[in-house]
């Protein structure tokens, strides 16, 4: 670390970096903090007593084979009342036996469950409209096909829409159904716990989660009928937006002016990538979306779109925006320091170490078993072989390809 001042006071740009990222990483750390706070008084909304409302179930699939069966049939088994509740399958021109699972499952469960067949491949967003724009629910849960959900999910993920006539849509708690396969899986269970949980938890109490995720969430059809026409054709830079079409559609809801919040009593469990082709990819999309719907934010977020609660959505917004070019910039001043001064890099590795386990702290008190250790494996994981995602996302922010179908 020393000599790696020394090798920044010996650039005219040395002591203004420094300031820089002296000022960031307290800012960040203070930001940190209010987060933890706010992590640490989240609680999940209870169900309210009385009757239930009328929800719709949706469930897009494409090429899913039999997974998608598991699927229906996990939100089938829900303890929610039968004649509150439909559940819509769309087979978005699948190649495989998709529509095979489907039609049995529409055949088992005639007054349950609705199917619907796309003649070739539309995209998930297409596919979630037809669900939408032909359920009846005042309320919609919409589910990935290559995700079940605990028996109790159906309500608890509607209970913050019960209890707050504010909140437009939920984000689930989302897990991992293979973890145990490979140990990518396992190293993302924890990184969901860290990313997902700890985020949305403290996002939820100010009232601005940024994305109801694919895997599980619910819309109150107050807040989605009036955006789903333009919802389903946005563009951006010429070109029709057809990836993260769950961030888009959370801008939506926040933009007018609800408030969208986290159940974590709402589990759902879903299939993560297995090898390092498959996570790139879906991180690729991921990060390609989060930079075209930063964009779309930054036009509401300074905005009066809701009467309160606007300044932590605020400091949130530039704490995320600002952190992506800084830690690239003092990524590569880092890369050059251990070029320079090898010894910086065996104290770096350390402290990375030092801070991942601090970090695990979140982890071991939500889930309280061992697998911590594999988030910090994670950690120089991503350190060595993911770093290039997020700068070459940026770069393609145009390409709209799915990449994991």
């Amino acid at each position: 670390f020393n000599g790696y001042l020394q090798l920044l006071s010996r650039q005219s740009f040395g002591s203004p970096l420094m300031a820089l990222g002296a000022s960031f990483t307290l800012a960040y750390l203070a930001f940190q903090l209010v987060r933890t706070v706010l992590w640490w008084r989240y609680k999940s909304y209870p169900v309210p007593p009385g009757p239930l409302p009328r929800v719709t179930v949706i469930i897009p699939a494409y090429n899913e084979g039999a997974m998608v069966e598991k699927s229906i049939y996990a939100a089938v088994a829900s303890d929610y009342p039968a004649d509150r509740l439909e559940i819509i399958c769309i087979d978005d021109g699948s190649k495989d036996d998709t529509w095979f699972y489907i039609d049995r499952a529409r055949k088992r469960y005639p007054k349950l469950i609705k199917a619907i067949r796309f003649p070739k491949n539309r995209g998930k967003k297409e596919g979630l409209y037809a669900g939408f724009s032909r359920g009846k629910g005042d309320f919609f849960v919409t589910i990935d096909s290559d995700s079940v959900i605990a028996p109790d999910t159906v309500k608890q993920v509607i209970a913050p829409m019960l209890n707050d006539a504010r909140i437009g849509a939920v984000a689930g708690n989302v897990k991992v159904y293979n973890r145990a396969r490979s140990l990518m899986a396992r190293m993302l269970a924890v990184r969901f716990v860290l990313a997902f949980d700890f985020l949305r938890a403290s996002q939820s109490m100010y009232g601005c989660v940024t994305c109801t995720p694919g895997a599980l969430s619910a819309y109150r059809a107050a807040a989605l009928k009036p955006v789903l026409k333009e919802w389903r054709t946005q563009t951006f830079m010429g070109l029709p937006a057809n990836i993260g079409e769950d961030r888009a559609l959370t801008n939506f809801v926040l933009r007018q002016g609800f408030y969208t919040s986290y159940q974590r009593s709402a589990i759902v469990h879903t299939k993560v990538p297995e090898t390092y082709k498959g996570l790139c990819r879906m991180y690729l999309r991921w990060d390609r979306s989060n930079f075209r719907e930063n964009w779309v934010q930054l036009k509401f977020i300074f905005s009066k779109y809701r009467s309160r609660h606007r300044l932590l959505p605020i400091i949130d917004f530039f704490m995320t925006q600002i952190e992506f070019p800084l830690t690239y910039l003092f990524l590569g001043m880092l890369l050059i320091s251990f070029w320079l001064y090898p010894i910086v890099m065996v104290k770096f590795f350390a402290g990375l170490g030092v801070f991942t386990l601090v970090w695990m702290y979140y982890y071991i008190h939500q889930e309280r078993d061992l697998d911590f250790i594999y988030g910090i494996i994670y950690s120089y994981f991503a350190f060595f072989a993911l770093n290039w995602v997020q700068p070459w996302a940026f770069i393609t922010v145009r390409n709209d390809r799915w990449l994991t179908r």
